[in-house]
């Protein structure tokens, strides 16, 4: 059923007729091309105060890091336990947040020292995690966002992610830019805008053959990490087992 779901998506992002009329698109050009980690398979991607902060997946292969942009030296990392699927990560003031796949438990961690302390749980699976300001905004692989108090990691609301009136799930890892919720579509070339008080998809983000313009790891290395420096306006993109990360621009379609 999911696979069913994505292939009405696709089918219904690559109209030209409708995506031209009704939803707005947008194609990228490459500002700067930066190293990245071949071996990292990118599950949460944040920047603040000048560096990358990474989650990574895979059981025997989930870390945090802290990592410097312009050559991917790894300043500080913290590797989760072997049964841990590390997954998407957030940073709300001194705090990091990193989801676990099926674990159903939440890390928290202090932003300076990477010191564990304290855990949550979480009901669904976790896929992607982002912070609103108030509320971490939670996706599981579904076409629902959670918003979540910081606090107790309860769910206080939640949306369905919809375009042209159907769910969009495979939502992934998350970033909210300018007061829209930004998601990879796992197994895609497209990030979406989301509104997120409708759910609705403002627009479409287009990045075929961003992928051909790095060296890939594995056949898992699809799109994966939307990161935004709020400061300069800079956006940053990889993926899973990607050799690069990207500065992009939106040139509208």
């Amino acid at each position: 059923m999911k696979k069913l779901k994505l292939l009405i998506f696709m089918l219904l992002v690559t109209q030209p007729l409708f995506a031209q009329e009704q939803t707005p698109r947008y194609g990228f050009k490459v500002v700067n091309t930066y190293p990245h980690d071949i071996n990292s398979f990118t599950q949460g991607l944040v920047y603040q105060d000048g560096f990358l902060f990474e989650g990574t997946g895979k059981k025997g292969q989930s870390f945090l890091s802290k990592i410097n942009l312009n050559d991917a030296d790894v300043l500080m990392s913290k590797r989760l336990s072997s049964r841990y699927f590390g997954e998407g990560i957030e940073i709300v003031n001194d705090k990091i947040y990193q989801l676990t796949w099926q674990a159903h438990i939440v890390f928290v961690y202090e932003k300076d020292s990477f010191e564990q302390i304290e855990t949550h749980y979480n009901a669904t699976q976790g896929w992607g995690l982002t912070w609103d300001g108030e509320a971490l905004i939670l996706s599981d692989g579904s076409a629902t966002l959670q918003f979540m108090n910081p606090e107790t990691f309860a769910p206080e609301r939640k949306i369905e992610v919809t375009f042209n009136g159907n769910p969009v799930s495979q939502l992934n890892e998350l970033e909210y830019i300018n007061g829209e919720v930004w998601a990879n579509v796992w197994q895609t070339n497209f990030i979406l805008r989301i509104d997120p008080v409708t759910g609705l998809v403002n627009s479409i983000i287009d990045l075929s053959g961003l992928s051909e313009q790095t060296q890939l790891g594995s056949s898992e290395a699809v799109l994966n990490g939307i990161a935004w420096d709020a400061e300069q306006k800079r956006l940053f993109v990889t993926g899973k087992h990607w050799s690069n990360l990207f500065e992009i621009e939106l040139v509208p379609l």
